[in-house]
């Protein structure tokens, strides 16, 4: 910004010196002598034949000099050296105003870019000095974001680690299929090259380390719980639908329970069907059922038998009762419900270890108990005695080994905790969800459609869930 300012200062130096030398300079190089004019006193005159003359007054309104000359004769001076000098320097003098005046313009263009430039400087300046005194809220504001950030992506580095080794295992599960069916192949050309039932051995041994390799990726910790979507608005504030966890992708029946007693099952080809009304079946079960906390499992209904504590397992294929059997010491017929009351003191539920029972014993003080049942005899693999209350708890459900129980029916309702089978340890929790229809009578983990079934008031909706996924391999016990 300095540069403009010294090149206007010089141009104005040499216009002032210019000037100066041409009031004093000129009148001598011609001959002329002006020193006997002064302000204000009379005009001066010189004959035309002594040479050239100069009628001189006081300066203009502008302070310039006001000279008038008068040339001698042209028979006198038309050899003069002098006047061909004269002719010169006048030449010189066009020039050099003709240059001044140049100079005079770019200096004014040169300024007004100077006072541009400077207006420019002072509001980069005034930005500089707010970023300066920003600096410091930018940097912190970005640097939670960035680290908010990074605390969401920390919790898939072991899970995307962990899914190398499975792809891993994935790769050498499909070499192995490809070896099957290349041996299988060779047995249709050439029956009894190989023995079949080794073969067979090696199809059941891959199908179930596919087995465990699935339910490795689809467990996990429950994080949170999000929806719901409303699926239909149909009958009574209690009830019970569900769909079979273990069935074939083809077979997506919907069976449907209204009411915490009755005996009347409705059956849907489809939830498309469902949502329509269109009824494939209906079923009259032998026995009422007590509560909404019903399983559809492999095909057969599990229920509690109305003011018991007997479960019974119902087959759909033929109509008839397939087991039954009581629960050791469990409350019945509202001694220990779920907050909603509704004869819901057993519940049936299943999840990616099988079928499960949560109830509760005078034993355990009303506290809730989880059995383990084997789902073709309904006998009690093994027992949990957690220490939450039963009748404090709205709903609970069952993924992955471990149960977990919301603290009411009604609005404001969450997963308040949670009860693992494997290490037989608790937390208390806080996952939130949307009682959209105010109360809920039934809550159930569907470990095939990853959601959770629910009845809302009358109203049948899911619930998508999400899971923190722990995985380990063979090589890590």
């Amino acid at each position: 910004m300095g540069s403009p300012f010294l090149t206007l200062g010089a141009v104005l130096c040499t216009m002032a010196m210019i000037s100066n030398w041409m009031s004093q300079t000129l009148p001598s190089l011609v001959g002329l002598n002006t020193t006997g004019l002064s302000s204000g006193k009379a005009l001066t005159q010189i004959s035309p034949r002594e040479g050239w003359q100069v009628y001189s007054s006081a300066q203009d309104s502008d302070g310039r000099c006001i000279c008038t000359v008068v040339a001698p004769e042209q028979n006198l001076c038309s050899r003069d050296a002098k006047s061909k000098q004269l002719r010169q320097l006048l030449e010189k003098v066009q020039n050099m105003s003709q240059s001044i005046e140049v100079l005079n313009l770019r200096t004014e263009r040169d300024y007004q870019y100077v006072q541009k430039m400077e207006t420019q400087m002072k509001v980069v300046r005034v930005k500089f000095r707010q970023i300066e005194e920003d600096r410091k809220t930018l940097l912190t504001r970005h640097f939670q974001d960035l680290k908010e950030k990074m605390d969401d992506l920390l919790p898939l580095i072991p899970v995307l680690e962990q899914y190398k080794t499975d792809a891993q295992l994935i790769t050498q599960f499909k070499e192995e299929i490809r070896n099957l069916t290349g041996i299988l192949t060779n047995i249709q050309q050439e029956i009894g090259a190989f023995d079949y039932e080794e073969l067979h051995q090696r199809v059941l041994g891959l199908e179930t380390r596919l087995r465990d390799c699935m339910k490795k990726l689809t467990c996990g910790k429950l994080m949170k719980i999000t929806g719901p979507v409303t699926v239909k608005a149909s009958g009574p504030r209690f009830g019970a639908w569900m769909t079979d966890p273990i069935a074939s992708e083809k077979n997506n029946r919907v069976w449907y329970m209204d009411g915490f007693t009755s005996r009347i099952v409705r059956e849907y080809r489809s939830i498309a069907d469902f949502v329509t009304g269109t009824e494939s079946r209906t079923y009259n079960l032998p026995y009422k059922w007590a509560g909404t906390s019903h399983l559809v499992y492999n095909g057969s209904l599990f229920f509690n038998k109305f003011q018991s504590n007997i479960v019974i397992k119902y087959s759909f294929a033929t109509g008839r009762i397939l087991n039954q059997r009581s629960l050791d010491n469990a409350g019945f017929n509202n001694v220990y419900p779920y907050t909603w009351g509704g004869h819901s003191d057993i519940d049936l539920m299943a999840d990616e270890f099988g079928v499960w029972a949560v109830y509760a014993t005078n034993q355990n003080a009303g506290n809730i108990v989880i059995s383990q049942l084997r789902q073709d005899t309904l006998e009690v693999v093994k027992s949990w005695s957690t220490g939450y209350p039963k009748r404090s708890a709205g709903e609970s459900f069952m993924i992955c080994g471990t149960l977990y129980v919301t603290n009411s029916h009604l609005t404001g309702a969450k997963v308040f905790y949670s009860y693992s089978t494997k290490t037989s340890t608790y937390e208390y929790t806080d996952i939130p969800f949307h009682n959209q229809y105010f109360h809920i009578s039934m809550l159930d983990y569907n470990s095939r459609d990853r959601a959770l079934y629910a009845w809302n008031n009358g109203h049948q909706v899911l619930f998508n869930v999400t899971l923190f996924h722990i995985i380990k391999t063979d090589n890590d016990a």
